[in-house]
């Protein structure tokens, strides 16, 4: 579909305005802010009437009650747990990307891997840790290992163990914001894939000079590269896709997200990391670039995901 068609097909099925959640009270809410206000920025150039709601404004649901549809940039807790979700489902609005289950388990990477292992795909060996653990036993078992907070987003709280004594200074910091595991550090290549729909996009590789991707590496550096198409072959390209769309439906997520996975470079295996339900929509946002590799644009991709929920 071009972009006037699909305009189109949303306007044939709109009966209202559109509204943008963005902001909330987790870690990520500036992030969400600059998401939130490039999605509205993207709604005013394709003719569509929209305006920006901060859920940190006690009054977001009043406001957001006449909405036809709901266009969700929230990240991390609050937001992409399935909490704004449940509201918005009470409500009897429909609203962009997963459901309250899909969301609150992707949201969980606790939850989200012992789903995973349950239906035998692979995820990284990892233990769950807080200050009381028997930390060299935890390293002992593990080896190197990246400590994350089981319930945060865009890296925050995450730090990469080289040493026992190194793991006792990241748990330490992740578990200020809660529950908190420590995941088996896999050597090799960074993948992640969009999905749009029932579609996996052309996966993006990512190569950072940080000890790994994290928020300044996503967010801040200038240095991140982002090697899309992604060099793999098409029949491995086409493996990690499946692996991706696979992870993200057994976890019950729908309309849109991201899947983040490593690559053995030992064994040439791939190791699913997590699902991101309500990905960055900024200007260093991965699901973008995918979709430019599929010769959408901005707008374009932000109309898909819309009709998703239309």
């Amino acid at each position: 579909m071009s972009g006037k068609t699909l305009i189109d097909e949303v306007r044939s099925r709109l009966n209202g305005p559109l509204v943008v959640l963005a902001g909330g009270r987790s870690a990520e809410r500036e992030i969400s802010l600059r998401s939130g206000n490039a999605v509205l920025e993207s709604l005013q150039r394709s003719g569509l009437a929209a305006e920006l709601i901060d859920t940190a404004d006690s009054q977001w649901m009043e406001s957001a009650q006449r909405a036809a549809l709901v266009f969700v940039a929230l990240h991390g807790p609050g937001g992409e747990d399935g909490t704004v979700q449940g509201a918005l489902q009470s409500m009897g609005l429909r609203y962009t990307g997963s459901g309250v289950l899909g969301s609150a388990i992707a949201m969980d990477k606790l939850r989200t891997k012992l789903l995973w292992a349950g239906q035998s795909l692979p995820t990284p060996a990892f233990e769950v840790v807080d200050e009381a653990s028997d930390l060299s036993a935890v390293f002992a078992q593990l080896g190197e290992c990246i400590v994350k907070p089981v319930c945060e987003g865009s890296s925050i709280g995450m730090m990469r163990a080289s040493s026992a004594e190194q793991l006792a200074e990241a748990v330490a910091g992740a578990t200020r914001y809660g529950v908190s595991l420590a995941e088996k550090w896999v050597f090799g290549a960074e993948y992640t894939v969009a999905i749009v729909g029932d579609e996996a996009l052309p996966a993006i590789r990512l190569e950072t000079n940080n000890r790994f991707y994290d928020f300044q590496a996503k967010y801040q550096s200038n240095d991140t590269r982002y090697i899309c198409p992604c060099g793999l072959g098409a029949q491995e390209e086409q493996q990690l896709q499946d692996l991706a769309l696979r992870a993200f439906r057994a976890v019950g997520c729908s309309g849109w997200g991201r899947v983040d996975v490593m690559r053995d470079a030992d064994t040439g295996e791939f190791q699913l990391l997590e699902v991101n339900t309500i990905p960055g929509m900024t200007d260093h946002s991965l699901v973008p670039m995918a979709a430019r590799a599929m010769g959408w644009s901005f707008d374009e991709l932000v109309l898909r995901i819309m009709l998703q929920a239309l």
